[in-house]
């Protein structure tokens, strides 16, 4: 056997005998010695990789999934006289995944949990796990999965069947069929954790359970003695679980520390928080470990519905990039105000963002309402709004002469309205783009960006989030106005957006309430318009038979950005 003392020979003589096995997937060489199993093995156990030994007829897709599933790190496969062991590894996006359920949930994990894995799912009282977990239970049922639910309730599972009840993903036509609840608190109390964890493995073998939650782990760690005791515990359930293809979710109500047994040997940890906000609770979730997954860290808002929870990624984190290539076009879009194109160079720049910005009564809302009446089937337009409903939109709309209603029952034009009440910051974005995406949307009213500033907890990720928000959009090839209410109607100063969020826009008007005399006069200054020429000069606004129109230029004064104007007279001849 001289002839395998060589390393590269060694090498290709294993690589030959893969190529006949077909084995999937193969990483890297670990060892090539005789079939006598010694310290290295113990090395490598103690070193927490599982090793699979298994003899030359042993197909690869059998093996395939055990490794997908997390049973073993390392494959030893024998040939007659030769033992061969390898580290075999499974791309990342090739590992099967159970669906959450969760709106959006599987997003932030990266795909779902993997299959096969362990998950604490972690949170004080109330901040939502039993929702969690039998939300998932459910979903996993609805597709072909059996669940076990076990707990360590000493009362019946009644009261949690009643309060489930009011759930929509709760089928009470599934208990007993599909999913099954145990406790197991009299065998916890009288025969111990070991007799817990027989307990579990005959359930998962009779129901063949694709699915296990434990709900009370820190009352099964107060069992034990040692942190030894509970990585037995822990690391047996898995065991069971994973070899059966069972994915399970450990719940408990503590806030478990990271170095804990616990943590270090499951695969991924999610935490539930309420955090207090003021006088509003917020809930948020947060992707702690996860195994496997490229997941998106940091928290991420969710609320609980009659839905269950329904998650909202923060939107900077899931579009750090559009979700669609940007592909600008050159065309211009027509306003629908009278004269406003000529002042803008021809139009709106195609899938650009414009905000209008200005105080309260100036003509912001009437000069986006202009803009929507030019929706058609080629053009769905969207009012995303959070000041006026929906009626009191189309009220003004007649009261101006602008037609919307026409678009509206033709289905060319909706109207989303979310009251200034508690908003989430990334459920209102989801919410948009969600829309824009639904209805193919190219004309895009937002009144105004105050709302989602005042839906912000954190309102130092605005320019990230508006950043996230705009690129998507335009990503998408909507052309989009946006309204900003400006603090005072007079004044030397003008309070718009930051000067990091203008410059994430395209282009900038400002619309003033001037004073020249004895009159108010409206007028409308266009600030920027991005990559084309546009009239740099003030003019007044009116209304006419069809809504707000550009009248003409505003006669020569100073002052006339601060709201007080003065009348400039002739310059003297020479």
């Amino acid at each position: 056997m001289s002839w395998l003392r060589g390393r590269d020979t060694r090498f290709k003589l294993f690589k030959t005998i893969l190529s006949a096995t077909a084995l999937p997937v193969v990483a890297s060489v670990c060892h090539c010695r005789s079939r006598t199993p010694g310290c290295e093995s113990k090395e490598l156990e103690r070193a927490g990789l599982r090793i699979l030994r298994v003899k030359n007829s042993a197909p690869a897709w059998e093996i395939k999934p055990l490794v997908q599933r997390g049973c073993c790190n390392i494959v030893r496969r024998t040939y007659g006289a030769i033992t061969f062991s390898y580290r075999m590894t499974i791309p990342m996006h090739d590992l099967p995944r159970l669906s959450t359920g969760i709106p959006r949930l599987d997003t932030i994990l990266g795909g779902g949990l993997v299959e096969g894995a362990s998950y604490i799912v972690q949170g004080q009282p109330g901040a939502g796990k039993t929702i969690f977990s039998n939300q998932v239970a459910f979903a996993n049922v609805s597709k072909g999965g059996k669940v076990l639910y076990v707990t360590l309730l000493s009362e019946t599972h009644d009261r949690l069947f009643q309060a489930l009840g009011t759930l929509d993903f709760f089928d009470r036509s599934q208990l007993g069929v599909s999913i099954s609840y145990v406790s197991v608190f009299q065998t916890l109390r009288d025969e111990g954790l070991s007799a817990v964890v027989s307990l579990i493995r005959q359930e998962i073998a009779r129901q063949s359970a694709t699915l296990l939650v434990f709900d009370g782990l820190l009352n099964a760690s107060d069992r034990v003695d040692t942190n030894l005791d509970v990585k037995t515990f822990v690391a047996e359930v898995q065991s069971q679980a994973a070899f059966a293809g069972c994915t399970v979710l450990f719940l408990t109500s503590t806030r478990i520390a990271e170095d804990s047994p616990e943590h270090t040997m499951v695969d991924g940890v999610i935490e539930l928080h309420n955090e207090l906000v003021g006088v509003r609770t917020v809930r948020r979730l947060q992707v702690k470990k996860s195994r496997g997954s490229a997941g998106l860290g940091g928290y991420h808002q969710f609320e609980i519905t009659s839905a269950g929870l329904v998650a909202y990624p923060r939107l900077e984190a899931i579009h750090s990039t559009a979700a669609v290539e940007d592909k600008p076009g050159s065309a211009l879009i027509a306003s629908g105000t009278t004269g406003f194109d000529a002042l803008l160079g021809g139009g709106l720049p195609e899938s650009s963002v414009t905000l209008v910005f200005g105080p309260s009564g100036c003509g912001k809302t009437s000069l986006g309402l202009n803009f929507l009446s030019q929706a058609s089937a080629e053009e769905p337009a969207l009012h995303f709004g959070f000041y006026e409903t929906p009626s009191r939109l189309l009220k003004k709309a007649r009261a101006l002469g602008v037609d919307l209603e026409t678009a509206m029952k033709s289905g060319a034009l909706e109207m989303i309205w979310s009251p200034m009440t508690e908003n989430l910051l990334d459920k209102l974005g989801h919410w948009l783009l969600d829309a824009i995406r639904s209805r193919g949307v190219k004309r895009l009213l937002i009144d105004g960006l105050g709302g989602f500033e005042r839906a912000a907890v954190h309102p130092s990720r605005l320019v990230e989030f508006f950043a996230a928000l705009t690129n998507e959009i335009r990503a998408l090839g909507v052309t989009s106005l946006a309204t900003w209410e400006l603090r005072d109607l007079f004044g030397p100063t003008v309070t718009a957006p930051g000067s990091e969020i203008s410059s994430l826009l395209d282009n900038l008007v400002m619309l003033r309430h001037v004073e020249l005399g004895s009159r108010y006069k409206r007028t409308i200054s266009v600030l920027k318009v991005r990559d084309r020429e546009y009239e740099p000069v003030i003019h007044e606004l009116g209304f006419g038979s069809k809504g707000l129109n550009v009248v003409s230029a505003l006669e020569p004064v100073t002052g006339a950005t601060t709201g007080v104007a003065t009348a400039v007279g002739p310059e003297p001849h020479a």
